[in-house]
């Protein structure tokens, strides 16, 4: 049985399908993701993945993308070959065009969680219940698919990870990761900056990661208190970083999920614009900062819409650094 297994944004969406995608591996001959450019570094870490395909889909990515007949008929040629195929998506996402692509392709068996009616489309339409956690919601597609949930649905990444003690210094440590994919999910960079001197202050040593996109960033925060790894870091090695820390610090952001899916508690600094109880730090001891009744919630603004900030620029870095204290003492939380 050749399966294919569509996860299509960003890096920590794809990290959150792989409790998903390792109970189709159990029971398929092959599975292949299909990714976004965006999430493609994470879909070669997934556990369960024999082989990936990559295609910006139009109705997915935030950027402007324009649909051309020839383009959509080589995917849709790629796409040839398959016995079932599941669609996974957010909230806020149709599975319906893939759907179509993949109708034309000649895919007999194809399932998704559509709000929308899916007409014959979809074999399978699947409508689980609100405010699960999103690992849980695309897991549930699989289960209603004949896919039984592995015994452990926490995140995973694939072993072993590359040594980064040249990097870090040893194991230890607390990260600090200051950058988002989005701007409305951003804590502001001077409180950043304050918490790595805080934690520096009170013993720990202090990690800054960041993409290269954020090499200013980075280094503004860790200032002359934390060592700067910004832009130096692929992801799998990022994940190494993170997976030898007590506890990272981060928003609603690709390497909160990493974090996750290496087992490093979380301290989340969390904007409402999209609900926690989806898109927490899944699976591992994780504190939850930032107001969440703020005016931006659910509005899954990119661009603050609201003056000041005010969802996250009113957590003081006190607070990030004491709940950095409670979250690396907890025991691991139980598989789920």
């Amino acid at each position: 049985m050749r399966v294919l297994v569509s996860r299509q944004d960003n890096i920590g969406d794809v990290l959150l399908a792989g409790p998903a995608v390792r109970a189709v591996a159990e029971r398929a001959d092959e599975v292949v993701l299909l990714c976004g450019p965006r999430g493609r570094a994470a879909a070669g870490m997934l556990p369960g993945v024999d082989s990936v395909i990559e295609w910006c889909a139009p109705w997915i990515d935030p950027d402007e993308v324009p649909v051309e007949r020839s383009e959509i008929d080589a995917v849709t040629r790629r796409l040839q070959g398959f016995d079932r195929a599941l669609i996974l998506t957010s909230f806020h996402q149709s599975p319906l065009p893939l759907a179509l692509l993949l109708r034309l392709a000649g895919t007999p068996w194809i399932g998704g969680i559509s709000e929308d009616y899916p007409g014959s489309l979809l074999d399978l339409r699947h409508r689980p219940g609100e405010d699960m956690p999103e690992p849980l919601r695309m897991l549930a597609l699989a289960e209603d698919a004949g896919f039984p949930a592995p015994a452990d649905t926490r995140l995973r990444v694939r072993e072993p990870l590359p040594g980064t003690d040249h990097l870090t210094g040893g194991r230890g440590y607390v990260v600090v990761h200051p950058g988002t994919s989005v701007p409305a999910r951003a804590w502001p960079p001077e409180r950043c900056a304050e918490a790595v001197r805080l934690l520096d202050a009170a013993g720990h040593r202090v990690v800054v990661t960041g993409h290269g996109d954020e090499k200013e960033l980075t280094a503004f925060a860790a200032g002359e208190y934390g060592l700067d790894l910004g832009g130096r870091t692929s992801l799998p090695e990022l994940a190494s970083v993170l997976e030898g820390a007590c506890a990272v610090v981060a928003g609603n952001t690709g390497p909160a999920h990493l974090a996750a899916a290496v087992g490093t508690p979380v301290v989340s600094l969390f904007a409402p614009t999209v609900p926690a109880a989806r898109w927490a730090p899944f699976g591992v001891p994780m504190a939850l900062l930032g107001d969440q009744g703020a005016p931006c919630k659910d509005s899954r603004a990119r661009e603050c819409p609201v003056d000041g900030h005010p969802c996250l620029s009113s957590v003081s870095a006190d607070e990030v650094a004491a709940a950095v204290e409670i979250v690396a003492s907890v025991e691991e939380v139980p598989a789920r």
